[in-house]
């Protein structure tokens, strides 16, 4: 069974969530909570393999609580509006966005894939989103990429593009499996946690530039 908690301030948006997931046969909602804290307070309590997480909540958001959470895996609740705060939140460890009009379905797919150890959001959608925020975020220098082998790089680089392993393998002439070894060398160096991640180090490192970002 794949553990989930729902953290959402809204009461009837975390009842919705239950009933279309305590229709799973592999999903099971064990917790709840109405904001980052009481979360935080619920994990030390309850096995939670990933968490539902709403952005916007009273006493503490679902960024800074995602930041503070070790373990479970987060998927971020957002809207159209609050993109910046899900690249944030992506910054502080969450594996990927929904809308909160997810359709059911979707939703299902995301929990079982983030719990697999994927990214939700797909590399391209999220390199959309940064085209458009990253020129306006406050940006920490992330560690040098000078560990990596030139075919890491390379990886690296396609990866943040929006390129699958499988079509990475395709471009490289190499088996999939090849690409997913220089991956997991990727995050290993880099202290990164997934796809996700891959793409934000990529512009906040200046490897890839925002499209209305003069490079230079």
């Amino acid at each position: 069974m794949i553990r989930v908690m729902l953290v959402d301030d809204q009461e009837l948006l975390r009842a919705g969530f239950k009933m279309v997931l305590g229709a799973q046969p592999d999903i099971e909602v064990v917790a709840e909570a109405g904001d980052g804290a009481a979360a935080l307070e619920r994990l030390r309590s309850v096995d939670v393999d990933v968490v539902l997480m709403d952005v916007r909540m009273p006493v503490m958001d679902g960024v800074e609580a995602t930041r503070r959470i070790d373990g479970p895996k987060v998927l971020i609740l957002t809207t159209f509006d609050l993109d910046e705060y899900a690249f944030n939140a992506v910054k502080a460890g969450a594996s990927g966005f929904l809308l909160k009009d997810v359709p059911p379905a979707d939703l299902v797919d995301a929990i079982r894939a983030v719990h697999a150890g994927e990214a939700v959001m797909a590399p391209s959608t999220l390199r959309r989103m940064l085209d458009a925020f990253a020129a306006q975020l406050p940006v920490e220098r992330p560690p040098a990429a000078d560990d990596l082998t030139p075919r890491e790089r390379e990886v690296l680089l396609m990866v943040a593009r929006g390129l699958s392993n499988l079509e990475i393998a395709g471009r490289l002439e190499v088996a999939e499996a090849t690409v997913k070894t220089h991956l997991g060398r990727v995050l290993a160096k880099l202290g990164l946690r997934d796809r996700a991640q891959v793409v934000v180090y990529a512009y906040e490192s200046g490897l890839v530039v925002p499209s209305h970002r003069p490079k230079g």
